[in-house]
């Protein structure tokens, strides 16, 4: 399956730094989560999709592909 870029630069920076953002805070919600302010089963849950999403973000903005145009939506960016 071939990614066709369907965003401009404006668009990967915004997925950039949104991608960024969402692993640092994946990163503090894993602090949090081994030493026990939050709840282990709820906190690893929370670390696991914040990461994953933040390490998407970022491989969109890489690639200079969105998911949600290539399904058809319009974004702003």
């Amino acid at each position: 399956m071939a990614f066709e870029c369907n965003i401009e630069a404006r668009g990967k920076a915004h997925r950039m730094k949104l991608g960024i953002r969402l692993v640092i805070v994946s990163i503090i919600i894993g602090i949090l989560t081994f030493f026990g302010i939050l709840p282990s089963s709820l906190g690893w849950v929370l670390f696991g999709c914040a990461f994953a999403g933040g390490a998407f973000t970022i491989w969109e903005s890489r690639m200079g592909w969105c998911v949600v145009r290539a399904m058809g939506f319009n974004t702003r960016i």
